[in-house]
């Protein structure tokens, strides 16, 4: 099998339990995906089948969401999966959320939660987090907030939902927390659920239940060419030929440095790159023998 599934992830479960799960019942160790939910978020979990593991690097990496917010909470994970405890009486009013959010779209620098998967001198920064151990150096780390908009607010629950989009690795639990101390109530993240990930949309993603075994799991594959952003290029036979002996194959019909989808019968056999100042297509990544 080669190609990706578009997995729904459920609640409680976290993201190695859906490879694990997939593994179980396609009976295939090369699985895995494309990047962590936390265990209380829902929804896209892309997952990579067979040789499309060596894929994942080549995917695009923006992500959408929908976040549900509590005002006038706090807690030491910036969710309600942590000892949420009250921080203010003060109530927060929508003007003034939607004029706090201008803070946090563009290039913004985040330092991430204590209890998250972040490395920090060989260890995770949660397994330190349940040592009672939270370093107060942990390194910034610059993200990329294109969309980020009030789409719902309670003024008498004190409850919201925001819609973002952003870049790989950017902590929306951080953004709720940081926004509920700029207006000065507090803030924790109740709910999670990611809507996109690259070329992969929610409208499409399928509940891990519905992978029973490989009959079942061909059903949903998704071709490798679908959710990779590249340009393809059709190879004659003799091309073909030349790249299952390693060789390259010349073109000038893409731009220098340009990556590209090599496929025959539709068929992804190759990731490569146009060589600068040359027509020669340098192969990255082979996938045929």
């Amino acid at each position: 099998m080669f190609g990706f599934l578009n997995i729904n992830k459920p609640k409680g479960m976290t993201s190695h339990d859906v490879v694990a799960m997939l593994r179980r019942a396609l009976k295939i160790k090369q699985i895995g995906h494309t990047g962590t939910l936390d265990p209380m978020a829902t929804g896209v979990l892309p997952v990579a089948i067979g040789k499309a593991s060596r894929l994942i690097e080549y995917l695009q990496e923006n992500k959408g969401y929908t976040a549900d917010v509590q005002f006038g909470k706090v807690s030491d994970t910036f969710d309600t999966e942590g000892a949420v405890k009250d921080y203010s009486n003060k109530k927060a009013a929508k003007e003034q959320i939607k004029e706090a959010l201008n803070n946090f779209r563009g290039k913004i620098e985040q330092i991430p939660p204590a209890h998250s998967a972040v490395h920090y001198k060989g260890k995770r920064l949660y397994e330190l987090a349940r040592q009672g151990i939270i370093p107060d150096d942990i390194p910034k780390r610059t993200v990329f907030v294109t969309k980020l908009e009030l789409v719902e607010f309670d003024e008498e629950s004190q409850s919201a939902k925001l819609e973002i989009h952003c870049s790989k690795g950017t902590y929306i639990r951080s953004i709720i927390n940081d926004l509920g101390l700029t207006i000065g109530t507090g803030a924790v993240m109740s709910g999670l659920v990611r809507t996109k990930s690259g070329l992969f949309e929610l409208e499409n993603a399928i509940s891990p239940d519905c992978i029973t075994d490989k009959a079942e799991a061909e059903k949903y594959l998704i071709n490798p060419v679908e959710v990779l952003s590249y340009k393809c290029y059709e190879l004659a036979e003799i091309e073909y030929k030349k790249i299952q002996h390693g060789q390259s194959i010349a073109t000038d019909d893409f731009e220098d440095n340009e990556y590209v989808c090599l496929t025959f019968n539709n068929e992804l056999c190759a990731i490569s790159q146009k060589q600068e100042n040359s027509n020669t297509l340098v192969t990255k990544k082979v996938f045929i023998s």
